[in-house]
């Protein structure tokens, strides 16, 4: 009885072990083509999404092109004299191309949409500084004065320029 024992013994550890190692085998053949195929379904999906992704950094670069205080300032003339006046029409332009391209942002890193934000931000408070100067007195001399202090300075648009420029270089590289 105990030689039975033991000579089911040895046709079952060889048995055991062939299996295990079949197992083993077929699992990580399981988990590699499982790889493959997640990475061939992400890769079609890259293809897909890309067309659209440039769409956004294209329509967030030209608004930020196009909130830039010497460029806003060519294209949005004052109305009257009044510098209030004047800076409102300012603001509520960048803020509607702002709102214009509100939903890009789902396309875009939360960098680059925190920094697009951000220059439309520090574009609004500077015409809203430059308004409560003392020295200007009308709109056109609103004009002047930011028109002035970007001769000077970067515009706040410029780094939103450059993040999405790196951005787009990271993207084929």
């Amino acid at each position: 009885m105990e030689e039975d024992i033991l000579s089911l013994l040895f046709y079952c550890i060889p048995a055991a072990i062939t299996g295990a190692v079949a197992y083993y085998f077929f699992k990580q053949y399981s988990e590699n083509e499982d790889s493959k195929r997640k990475h061939l379904i992400k890769t079609e999906l890259n293809k897909q999404a890309l067309p659209t992704r440039l769409q956004a950094y294209e329509r967030f670069s030209i608004f930020l092109e196009r909130i830039k205080p010497s460029k806003l300032m060519l294209r949005v003339t004052p109305n009257g004299s009044s510098k209030e006046e004047y800076e409102s029409l300012l603001i509520t332009n960048i803020e509607q191309e702002f709102d214009h391209n509100l939903a890009q942002q789902i396309y875009v890193s939360d960098d680059c949409w925190s920094i697009i934000s951000t220059a439309k931000n520090a574009t609004v408070q500077m015409i809203r500084k430059s308004t409560i100067s003392e020295k200007v007195d009308s709109a056109e001399k609103l004009r002047e004065v930011i028109l002035t202090d970007m001769m000077d300075k970067r515009a706040p648009s410029d780094a939103g320029l450059s993040f999405i420029k790196e951005e787009i270089a990271r993207l084929f590289n």
